[in-house]
Order: C-alpha cells, then sequence, then structure tokens
C-alpha cells in the first residue's frame, strides 16, 4: 500500500456483496483491508491480490448473530447498485433488493435511537 493509492476497507469480504465490492474495487486498482468471519478469507485475500493490488485482511466473527445468518440480497446485484452510485458521485444508495429498499426509506423516517436498538438486537451475540 502506498501513500498515493486508493484504499478501501470491506467488510464481509471472503464471499457475496463483500467479495463482488471487494473484485470491484481490486480491478480499478485500489488496495483494500478486508475482513470476513470465515475460513473463505484465505482464497479471497489470494484471489484479489492477483489482480495486482496490496491486500491485508483481518478476521471477525458474526455467524452467531442475527444479521451475521440472515438471508442475504444479491451479492452482484447489491455490488454493481453500490459501485455505480460510487462512481457516479452519488451521496447514498439504497441497494439489493425491494424489501431492502423498503428498509432504507423507513430508516428515512425512525430516529436514530430507534435504529440504534435494532441494530444492536441484530448484532449481539448469540442473537441468531
Amino acid at each position: 500500500m502506498t501513500d498515493t493509492t486508493p484504499l478501501a476497507l470491506v467488510t464481509g469480504a471472503s464471499s457475496g456483496i463483500g467479495l463482488e465490492l471487494a473484485r470491484n474495487l481490486a480491478a480499478r486498482g485500489v488496495d483494500l483491508v478486508v475482513t470476513a468471519e470465515d475460513d473463505r478469507l484465505d482464497a479471497a485475500v489470494a484471489d484479489l491480490r492477483a489482480s495486482g493490488v496490496d491486500v491485508a485482511s483481518v478476521r471477525a466473527d458474526m455467524d452467531d448473530t442475527k444479521i451475521g445468518a440472515s438471508e442475504k440480497d444479491d451479492p452482484a446485484q447489491v455490488a454493481e447498485q453500490g459501485m455505480k452510485a460510487l462512481l457516479d458521485g452519488d451521496e447514498k444508495v439504497v441497494a439489493g433488493s425491494l424489501r431492502t429498499k423498503a428498509q432504507g426509506v423507513a430508516n428515512n423516517v425512525l430516529p436514530d435511537s430507534l435504529k440504534a436498538k435494532a441494530h444492536k438486537k441484530m448484532t449481539e451475540p448469540g442473537s441468531a
């Protein structure tokens, strides 16, 4: 990693949306710090390094949380929508399924205190 090369932190980079985002960034020459909770992270790091960027990895564990065990949106769709928004300079994007977009609309009207309580419940170890 250099002082002039862009650097991105990508969570959940061993599979799904996180891996797709990391691949998109690596293809654009962005150095990466990637994190995930499973053994697939090592293979993802090797795959990402093959694109010629510097990659550092950090292990995390969220398998026993409600959010970690929940069904996810299509990774390629979310990554593509997110990358398009980033490159278009959009300030914000809610990418993915209609359900996720509805949650995004609800988040516009819910107070931060309620969102924080809900997030805490979903990320609490043992909540799965």
